[in-house]
């Protein structure tokens, strides 16, 4: 098998309803423009509250995907 590099980023993906639904939308957004997929990886999750409420669920995702640069 020949060598592969893979490259990591951060994203943050929101949801009204759910931290499970946060990081889908993170991963279906990262999926639209970047190639080869690999990994995801929850790094943190969190809330954001307003008037003492949930107002949204935010999840921290780092994505990994084949980076096709120049060698």
């Amino acid at each position: 098998m020949a060598e592969s590099v893979y490259k990591v980023i951060e994203l943050v993906g929101t949801s009204t309803e759910s931290w499970e639904k946060a990081a889908t939308a993170a991963v279906t957004r990262a999926s639209k423009s970047l190639r080869d997929l690999r990994v995801a990886e929850i790094s943190e999750l969190d809330l954001q509250l307003e008037g003492g409420k949930v107002r949204a669920y935010r999840a921290k995702v780092k994505v990994s995907f084949k980076y096709e640069g120049k060698p």
